[in-house]
């Protein structure tokens, strides 16, 4: 036979994606997304998150009209959509905050104002250590927690990006 195994990987280019169980930042949801970049820190260093009861049932907190502002320093009209993936315990600072601009041409500009309006002390008794905001095509990531963990999760998202 003149064909190749089935094992043989595609002459596709990768998307860089199959490292992250074929979670991509264009066709991957916002959870899926969240899922993978949260995956890149050891479960015993990422605080418990607000459980999904909290959460009107979702597993990460959908950003909406009433708490976009508090979460991203934006309003919810921005973006298309957005969700958050916040501390359970109000006295950890652990914010991840994943958005959906309404077109890649807009991201950019939403990150910058993400960057210019998002309050790493919005908690009020705590302030997280690092902050960072950064897009890749249409997918804002709001990163506010420890140096350590915001690192990991920052570069799991760019991976993602690749």
């Amino acid at each position: 036979p003149s064909s190749a195994p089935a094992s043989e990987p595609a002459s596709e280019p990768s998307s860089g994606s199959a490292a992250a169980g074929g979670v991509s930042l264009s066709s991957s949801s916002l959870e899926e997304i969240m899922d993978a970049v949260l995956a890149s820190v050891p479960e015993d260093q990422l605080p418990a998150l607000m459980p999904a009861d909290l959460n009107g049932g979702e597993k990460y907190a959908p950003l909406t009209e009433e708490n976009s502002e508090y979460n991203l320093g934006v309003t919810r009209d921005r973006y298309a959509e957005g969700i958050a993936a916040e501390a359970a315990m109000s006295s950890v600072a652990h914010s991840v905050c994943l958005v959906r601009a309404n077109s890649a041409e807009e991201a950019e500009q939403l990150a910058a104002d993400i960057e210019a309006g998002a309050d790493p002390r919005k908690w009020i008794c705590v302030e997280a250590e690092s902050k960072i905001v950064d897009w890749s095509g249409d997918v804002v990531i709001l990163i506010m927690t420890g140096a350590d963990n915001a690192d990991k999760i920052h570069a799991a998202f760019t991976a993602l990006a690749e």
